[in-house]
């Protein structure tokens, strides 16, 4: 008999397990299957190094991530100077030791992927194409999910 058996699960980031909201972005927690998937919101502005290390007290992300990257452009530069621009589509696996700021375009940056790295802390864009900003609650850093939407629809190429 099998000890840690799988068993079917559904979750939304319509209603996240956690929220940590830090300057510029937030991170949406999903627990699910024995692990966590995270959901990263940035707002222009945004940079680990100013945003998140006063946070981590640590001289860089030391949080591995493996991510998906829906929307926008996120600047990546390891320790070792290696510099790396991912933008939508793309797919960035990172070890500890890095530094990312969001670079400007005209929609959010949003990523999914591996919570390991998105459990640092992370409030959302307004504008055209951008998600809703979401409502602090009253004596508390965690923010109100968002209604649940889809601002990038897939759609087939014509």
């Amino acid at each position: 008999m099998h000890a840690n058996r799988q068993t079917t699960e559904h979750k939304t980031f319509g209603k996240p397990d956690e929220i940590r909201a830090f300057p510029h972005g937030k991170a949406e927690i999903l627990k699910i299957g024995g692990g966590e998937v995270g959901r990263l919101v940035f707002e222009p502005g945004w940079r680990w190094s100013t945003d998140v290390k006063p946070i981590a007290k640590t001289k860089s992300c030391e949080a591995p991530h493996f991510q998906y990257h829906v929307s926008g452009r996120l600047v990546i530069r390891m320790d070792d100077g290696t510099e790396i621009i991912a933008g939508p589509g793309d797919i960035t696996s990172l070890p500890s030791g890095h530094d990312a700021w969001y670079s400007v375009t005209s929609r959010p940056w949003l990523s999914t992927g591996s919570a390991q790295a998105a459990t640092r802390r992370a409030a959302e864009p307004e504008g055209p194409g951008s998600l809703p900003r979401p409502r602090a609650l009253r004596g508390s850093r965690r923010v109100a999910p968002a209604p649940p939407t889809n601002p990038y629809p897939l759609t087939p190429s014509a």
